[in-house]
């Protein structure tokens, strides 16, 4: 297997199903293989690995007092 059995637009376009771990195992393969050599692409998902890291990571903080109890209030009207 070599990076050319994938082309760029390709593993941009199934990126974040990998990233997802939404791809069979030959997918995920090739598109491994492909940025072990093309350094654009690995770019980009590292850029996009890290982007839902620090997501993740700014998601953990708590909603303040009175947006939660705006919030409550709202969903009872419901």
């Amino acid at each position: 297997m070599n990076a050319g059995d994938i082309r760029c637009e390709e593993v941009i376009k199934q990126l974040f199903r990998y990233l997802d771990r939404e791809v069979d195992e030959a997918t995920d393969e090739r598109i491994r293989e492909h940025m072990a050599h093309c350094r654009d692409c690995f770019s980009r998902a590292e850029f996009e690995r890290r982007l839902r890291e620090r997501l993740r990571e700014t998601t953990h903080e708590k909603a303040p007092q009175r947006l939660q109890r705006r919030l409550e209030r709202l969903m009872k009207s419901f």
